[in-house]
């Protein structure tokens, strides 16, 4: 966790310096996006608020997505992973909105998925969205990719 701990302290100094905010919905990053954000002194600056949506039901109760936004769309995919990010955005009023799903393993999704992959966006003031492919099963190293990868996404917006 010790490079999202530095990648999300320089955000973090970033967001606070620009006055912006964010808001996080992930998945299979299992929460350690918004944990990396969070343990920067100073996160209630510009950190509002975040949702773990590992599940289906999760996705009704905490992001009250209307069926008709996710008709035929699949969950690990970039415009879902934007769905999340531009909700989030929205629903907090935040500068920036985060969205990250996947299938962090070791044996993939049940929406057919390999272990390793996820998709990640970003909302705001430009919408930026991934597919990241890391090709290992190790669930934990995974997570660890995945929020990098979304902090990442979050950094190139705010250079």
């Amino acid at each position: 966790m010790q490079d999202l701990d530095s990648m999300a302290a320089a955000l973090g100094a970033r967001l606070k310096a620009r006055g912006e905010t964010v808001a996080v919905a992930e998945s299979s990053a299992g929460g350690l996006v918004s944990a990396a954000l969070l343990g920067v002194p100073g996160a209630s600056a510009y950190f509002l608020g975040g949702s773990v949506v590992y599940t289906a039901r999760a996705r009704v109760l905490l992001m009250d997505l209307p069926k008709a936004a996710v008709a035929g769309m699949r969950s690990s995919s970039e415009p879902y992973a934007l769905l999340l990010a531009r909700t989030m955005r929205q629903r907090f009023g935040a500068t920036w909105g985060l969205g990250e799903t996947g299938a962090a393993g070791p044996t993939g999704n049940s929406y057919g998925d390999r272990p390793g992959h996820t998709c990640v966006a970003l909302a705001g003031p430009v919408e930026l969205a991934l597919t990241v492919e890391t090709g290992v099963a190790d669930r934990l190293a995974n997570m660890n990719a995945f929020a990098a990868a979304a902090l990442r996404l979050l950094e190139q917006a705010t250079a």
